[in-house]
């Protein structure tokens, strides 16, 4: 008995390669990519510039402490299964980033943000990061020149990765720029309002070494020593000289670092003393948002100080919908 194979008509054959051929096509984009952060502000950065083609997850649980932060066993398969880790650099994350270099992808590239927006004779040493110790001040975020750059940084890196979605990156960067410029001005206008003699920060860890210059403000002392302990009595002392020195009008603190010590401080001293600043931490909802995080410290600052808060009223602290 003759066997009869079954022919198709070539247009069929054609037409279900193509049929195929645009479903891996259609999964491929669909497919988002994998993006594994650290730090809240650089996690919501990431968020904003990659919208709908990432998924975004940040390992540093929201107002930890970055510099003392242990990533757990769970964070390796995580590493591990990511397409792009982005974090901050300038040695803020060292345990984080040496487990990514054992587990990830050999493909997966580690992006440092704050070592490709700052050169490294532009980085700031002080109290809380001395320069024998070989670790520079990280917080370069609060200065949003340097976030723009941050922005900048991820949409090219995010788009080098995936050019199928370059325009939507881009597309991105520029309205989250648009709102960060705003921001940056807006900060100009809340220190300007500020009366000159007051124009000083005195705060518990040392976040503002960037922020500082960029805006005319002077940084007088940070609390917290470099190895995140509690002053000692003799340091304490010296803050307090420097203080009486200074006629500073406020102390700032964080939820994040609670200290008393602040408060002894500003006993001694009689000024004022706020815990409310935030470098790492995002406000509740609606303003969980980077912008939103620095808004809220300029509104506080300002005010503190003897500025007008109102000069924060119309920044957008939304984050972009993805």
């Amino acid at each position: 008995m003759m066997d009869k194979k079954i022919r198709f008509p070539a247009i069929l054959l054609t037409c279900l390669a193509l049929f195929l051929l645009s479903s891996t096509i259609r999964a491929a984009e669909e497919r988002k990519i994998r993006v594994v952060t650290t730090v809240a502000p650089i996690t919501n950065i990431v968020q904003n510039v990659g919208g709908k083609h990432v998924e975004v997850t940040g390992i540093v649980p929201d107002g930890m402490d970055s510099h003392t932060f242990e990533p757990a066993p769970s964070d390796a398969k995580l590493l591990s299964a990511a397409d792009i880790i982005i974090v901050n650099g300038l040695h803020l994350e060292l345990p984080t980033v040496n487990l990514a270099a054992k587990v990830k992808k050999k493909q997966t590239s580690i992006v440092h943000l704050g070592d490709r927006a700052l050169r490294k004779q532009d980085w700031q040493y002080d109290f809380s990061f001395p320069k024998q110790n070989g670790h520079p001040n990280p917080h370069l975020w609060p200065n949003i020149a340097l976030a723009m750059r941050y922005v900048e940084i991820t949409r090219d890196s995010l788009a080098a990765l995936d050019p199928a979605h370059r325009d939507g990156y881009f597309a991105n960067a520029d309205v989250y720029l648009a709102k960060l410029k705003k921001l940056d001005a807006a900060t100009f206008v809340c220190v300007k309002s500020i009366p000159e003699k007051n124009r000083k920060l005195v705060t518990y860890h040392d976040s503002f070494a960037y922020f500082a210059p960029r805006y005319g403000m002077k940084v007088i002392a940070a609390i917290q020593p470099a190895d995140f302990s509690e002053p000692s009595p003799r340091e304490v002392i010296r803050i307090i000289e420097q203080l009486r020195k200074e006629k500073v009008p406020a102390i700032f603190g964080s939820e994040v670092f609670p200290s008393k010590t602040m408060e002894q401080i500003a006993r001694e001293t009689g000024v004022r003393f706020v815990d409310q600043l935030a470098d790492d931490e995002l406000p509740p909802a609606p303003k969980n948002s980077f912008i939103g995080m620095m808004a809220n410290n300029m509104v506080i600052m300002t005010e503190v100080l003897g500025g007008n808060p109102g000069c924060m009223a119309h920044v957008d602290v939304s984050n972009i919908s993805p």
